[in-house]
């Protein structure tokens, strides 16, 4: 079958097409944004994608199905001819999954506002250990496992990032309905994608929607420490494991320390201890999506002894690009890329290089990118997890006139507050501009050692490898 992807530079869009493509499928697709790690992965595939988006050239490909991407709306043009002439059929990416992989697999979806490209990276990594061959579907690109997308055999698990943002245009249920959960993971929940919830109780009815389609010989892995996940009741109707902190839950994480050499903690399930571990990723955050994962993959593979599963491999376990992704170390500088658009994920990713690098000048770099990020919703939020740094460095809202200037979040604002604050800030009109000042303000080999973070969503127009380039140089 040939299947175009509408949208294939999304790292689910594109991860999916590498999936279309290994199940012996001829994929192709379009993206107006063709920018790495995604397009570099397509590319290596030997799938095509063109770029813009063009009507007349999706008619002369003429595909057997076309998957619309949730990015697309009326208006585009490709949309509008599929609409119009009713040519070709098109469907959702999740629709498409439930179809043609989720439908018959023992799933393990990973849901959550925070952490679950890495949560559902550490699950396959894990089972993949354990000697099982997974599918999974990675909505970022890992370095472990090897790739971001894989069948794996049809009687083992699948593991799929839960995305709770809608399917598509024309289906705005949240993706994770469509997934079909054996194990279902709710690692976190928080207000956010103010675009389509109206709220933190809109946000908590769509994965309470989810639970209810969790069946009886199945598993609920839920976050004991979150008072918003907690507020969705009991699930009478299929079993619940509980992660956290807390001594009354069945999984406690314990111990958690993070040093310059890099963090540990204790696992135990019901107070039998589990595992101690040793690994290189930082923040609590990142032990906690490392309790949710092990949980996952032991009720998946060892449901009459979870502890049977072996976590040692977690000490090899290397991350996913663009999480707390490490891009340069030169005379002292240290320039970081975080996916971080949310201000407790920011705010926790400070506080964890605060640890990981004492005594260093810690600078944020932020842009205010996603469809929340460029309002004022969570603005005050924002400041005060920049207020973490050092120094914060604030771009130019992106496509900031979709949003009602009173309405758009305001760097002006954020970085007089900071300045109050007692912080260093700066902004710009572009981010040209902006990576000018910060070239001129953050050098290597300096006499106090310095840690860069960029934050964001996107590509950040290249700043972040502007600032690797100059560092380079001047190193």
């Amino acid at each position: 079958m040939k299947i175009y992807f509408l949208g294939i530079c999304g790292t689910a869009m594109g991860n999916a097409a590498l999936l279309a493509r290994a199940a012996g499928h001829e994929v192709s697709g379009a993206d107006s944004g063709v920018y790495p790690p995604m397009s570099t992965v397509l590319a290596e595939a030997g799938i095509t994608v063109h770029p813009g988006y063009d009507a007349a050239r999706l008619a002369q490909l003429a595909p057997d199905l076309v998957v619309v991407g949730n990015a697309m709306s009326r208006g585009n043009p490709e949309v509008e001819w599929l609409l119009e002439t009713r040519a070709r059929p098109f469907t959702s990416l999740p629709a498409l999954l439930h179809d043609t992989v989720l439908r018959r697999r023992r799933n393990i979806v990973v849901c959550g506002t925070h952490g679950k490209t890495t949560t559902t990276a550490l699950c396959a990594f894990l089972l993949r250990a354990a000697g099982a061959d997974p599918g999974f579907l990675i909505g970022g690109v890992p370095q472990d496992p090897p790739c971001g997308a894989h069948l794996g055999r049809a009687d083992a698990p699948f593991v799929i990032e839960g995305d709770e943002y809608d399917s598509a245009f024309f289906d705005k249920r949240s993706k994770f309905i469509h997934y079909a959960p054996h194990v279902a993971v709710l690692n976190n929940l928080e207000f956010d994608h103010a675009d389509i919830f109206r709220d933190l109780a809109d946000i908590q009815r769509s994965f309470s929607h989810l639970t209810r389609i969790v069946p009886g010989n199945g598993w609920i892995v839920l976050n004991g420490d979150d008072p918003n996940l907690a507020a969705l009741g009991p699930t009478s109707w299929t079993r619940q494991v509980r992660v956290g902190r807390g001594a009354d839950n069945d999984v406690v994480l314990a111990d958690f320390a993070e040093t310059p050499a890099g963090a540990s903690f204790r696992l135990a399930w019901r107070g039998r201890p589990w595992a101690r571990v040793e690994w290189g990723l930082s923040g609590e955050f990142n032990a906690r999506n490392a309790a949710m994962a092990a949980t996952a993959a032991a009720l998946a593979l060892r449901p009459d002894d979870p502890t049977g599963l072996n976590l040692g491999a977690l000490a090899s376990f290397r991350g996913v690009r663009r999480r707390q992704e490490i891009r340069l170390t030169v005379s002292g500088l240290t320039v970081i890329e975080d996916f971080g658009h949310h201000p407790t994920a920011l705010a926790a990713t400070l506080d964890s290089l605060r640890a990981r690098h004492p005594g260093a000048r810690l600078t944020a770099v932020f842009e205010a990118r996603s469809n929340t990020a460029r309002t004022k919703r969570m603005q005050a939020s924002f400041t005060d997890a920049l207020a973490r740094a050092d120094a914060a460095f604030i771009g130019p809202v992106s496509r900031a006139e979709r949003v009602p200037a009173a309405e758009r979040f305001a760097p002006e604002e954020v970085v007089a507050d900071l300045l109050a604050r007692g912080r260093a800030a700066v902004t710009a009109p572009t981010n040209a501009e902006l990576l000018a000042r910060l070239t001129a303000t953050v050098r290597p080999g300096g006499a106090r050692s310095e840690v860069v973070v960029f934050f964001t969503n996107g590509s950040f127009d290249g700043i972040i490898d502007g600032l690797v380039a100059a560092a380079r140089h001047g190193g």
